[in-house]
């Protein structure tokens, strides 16, 4: 059984008033014109809440940023903040994870250590060059810490100097003072049970190695 052809309006040749485009160019004209006017001569309530706009408004820009739309997503990513503990430290151990993940390497970071706890690092600079960042989140979903979010609910501003741009750590800190000082889910001090499996496979693997180094070299050989 053969199928036919089913001929769609645009498949036919176009007449001469079509290919002048006049007629086109006129209908386009005429909506860009009418959404012009409209938005030039009906009033317009600068109400920053849109749901809370009165009177006979039909404008439907957003004057963004003093304008928010309601619909804006829960997951809008904004500018990055560095969450911090009660004492004030930043959460971030400098673990390079975050800037490993980052496809814009808009990330810097020079780790240091804590003069109390060796083990501990914490980041001696970290900077974020906003100008670079593309705004992926790979950067807070990398983070095994919960050190940087982008939860803050607003965007860049203009800057006249690219290093301007470029927020230090002290700066992605005082971002996260209005939300307060992030805690870990359960006890600080509590002891996961996956972290615990670890630390006895460490010390059984430390102490198993230790019997081979005595039976290689002997007990009194050993340093």
């Amino acid at each position: 059984m053969a199928i036919g052809t089913i001929k769609l309006p645009h498949d036919r040749p176009m007449d001469a008033v079509e290919r002048s485009y006049v007629r086109e160019v006129v209908r386009g004209v005429r909506l860009t014109s009418a959404k012009w006017l409209t938005n030039l001569l009906v009033p317009h309530d600068h109400n920053g809440e849109i749901l809370d706009r009165q009177g006979p408004s039909e404008v439907t820009t957003i004057e963004y940023p003093e304008e928010r739309s309601p619909t804006m997503s829960r997951s809008y990513r904004a500018m990055h903040r560095l969450t911090f503990r009660e004492d004030g430290r930043p959460r971030c151990v400098a673990c390079f994870m975050c800037s490993t993940a980052c496809p814009a390497h808009c990330i810097t970071i020079e780790a240091g250590e804590y003069p109390d706890d060796p083990i501990e690092k914490y980041p001696v600079r970290y900077e974020i060059d906003e100008l670079k960042c593309i705004v992926c989140g790979l950067c807070v979903e990398a983070c095994p810490e919960d050190a940087i979010r982008m939860d803050t609910g607003r965007h860049m501003t203009a800057v006249l100097d690219r290093g301007a741009a470029i927020y230090s750590r002290d700066q992605l800190v005082e971002e996260s003072e209005p939300f307060g000082p992030t805690k870990p889910e359960g006890d600080e001090n509590e002891v996961s049970r996956e972290a615990l499996k670890y630390l006895m496979a460490r010390g059984e693997r430390a102490r198993g190695d230790e019997e081979k180094l005595e039976e290689r070299t002997g007990p009194d050989r050993r340093r």
